[in-house]
């Protein structure tokens, strides 16, 4: 298992070249998709929204204004976009997390109770998120990514490429997404995007720092 695991990190790259004649099935890609839903969230309050974007039309309006995108939106059989929730649906009394307690959860009322004013207590205290919109939607941010790992992970797993990307202009890409009603700005931003596909050529070695680097025990 361990070998399966490391060959699958071995074999996943930022792919830059993907091969336009290659799609990935439709049951490759809902496992994908299930790595992202399945992923762990704080508090698990689930804070995102994935846009598989395959409209070519559409795709060809991104180009422009996401230059990290390109090769994927030209050559890659999936495109995703990761969507993450925003101050108003995340706030300790929002109406999203009554619904995720109580329906998706389904905690009895009284937990429900005790499990908000530990969010309350942690947005005021521990991380400060209530000091502006965008610490929220960046705390909301950073969790999208759990989830686009699991997704790269799976993908590798499933000997699908990837490329994750954040090269894009994050105003013009909403502005775009809000005008094609796939975006209400008052719920989501737009955090981070990911083609999938196939790859075009072999990659570059793969470069990383030693362990020792990166790691340091502490007993």
């Amino acid at each position: 298992m361990k070998d399966t695991l490391l060959k699958a990190f071995n074999f996943r790259h930022a792919c830059k070249n993907f091969d336009s004649t290659k799609s990935v099935s439709s049951e490759d890609f809902s496992t994908i998709l299930e790595a992202g839903r399945l992923s762990p969230s704080s508090f698990g309050f689930e804070p995102w929204k994935f846009l598989i974007i395959q409209n070519p039309k559409l795709r060809e309006k991104l180009f422009p204004i996401s230059w990290g995108a390109q090769n994927s939106l030209k050559g890659a059989s999936h495109f995703v976009i990761i969507l993450a929730r925003k101050k108003a649906d995340m706030i300790y009394d929002a109406n999203y997390i009554t619904q995720i307690m109580s329906n998706t959860q389904q905690l009895p009322e009284e937990v429900v109770i005790r499990k908000r004013g530990a969010y309350e207590s942690f947005q005021k205290n521990d991380f400060n998120l209530l000091e502006s919109n965008r610490a929220m939607f960046d705390w909301a941010s950073k969790q999208t990514y759990i989830a686009l790992g699991n997704m790269l992970t799976a993908a590798a797993l499933l000997e699908i490429d990837s490329c994750p990307i954040e090269g894009f202009n994050q105003t013009a890409v909403e502005k775009l997404l809000s005008e094609e009603g796939l975006l209400d700005t008052e719920q989501f931003g737009v955090s981070v995007m990911a083609g999938f596909g196939y790859r075009a050529e072999e990659p570059h070695p793969k470069t990383r720092q030693t362990i020792e680097a990166v790691t340091q025990w502490v007993e």
